[in-house]
């Protein structure tokens, strides 16, 4: 039994970092052929940018002087030690540790921007004239496959635990 929870935990950790490597292949290509603020058109809805985001989602606190960088990074490094000890923990549930893996890889990806450059590098940009009242321009903010993996793992834990509640009632 432990033989099965030990590969199976390296299973998950296997996922973390494909998305690891999948975010800083992405984002070495973003950096290598864009300038900050270049944009391609790629359909009437999405374009490929370059943003550097200094905050955290939405660009919260991405002008508070410099110290949110390491304030980020610390908040990074501790929810992956975290991470890690709960996939560890909880490596046979396969929802739930497949959301822990995504948000693991995410946030191991963007810590890795903060430490290198000193912001997240972001490069998906999705507009729609609906979103208008709420993002300048229609424009949702620019985001990465670090975010995009994060975003993935929260709606799989929210719907982990709604079938652990439906499961109990």
């Amino acid at each position: 039994m432990a033989k099965v929870k030990t590969n199976t935990w390296w299973m998950w950790l296997s996922l973390a970092f494909i998305i690891i490597l999948l975010d800083q292949i992405t984002k070495v290509l973003i950096v290598g052929n864009y300038r900050l603020g270049d944009s391609t058109y790629v359909t009437s809805f999405f374009n490929v940018v370059r943003a550097h985001n200094t905050g955290a989602a939405f660009s919260f606190l991405a002008n508070a002087g410099g110290w949110q960088r390491w304030f980020f990074t610390g908040i990074g490094v501790a929810a992956a030690i975290f991470i890690t000890y709960m996939l560890r923990a909880h490596a046979g549930q396969k929802l739930f540790s497949f959301a822990l893996a995504c948000i693991l890889g995410g946030a191991i990806g963007n810590v890795i921007d903060r430490v290198l450059y000193g912001y997240v590098v972001d490069f998906m940009d999705f507009h729609w004239s609906f979103l208008a009242p709420i993002f300048h321009g229609g424009h949702f903010p620019a985001f990465n496959v670090a975010d995009s993996a994060i975003s993935i793992g929260a709606v799989c834990l929210i719907w982990d635990e709604l079938r652990r509640v439906k499961k109990t009632s």
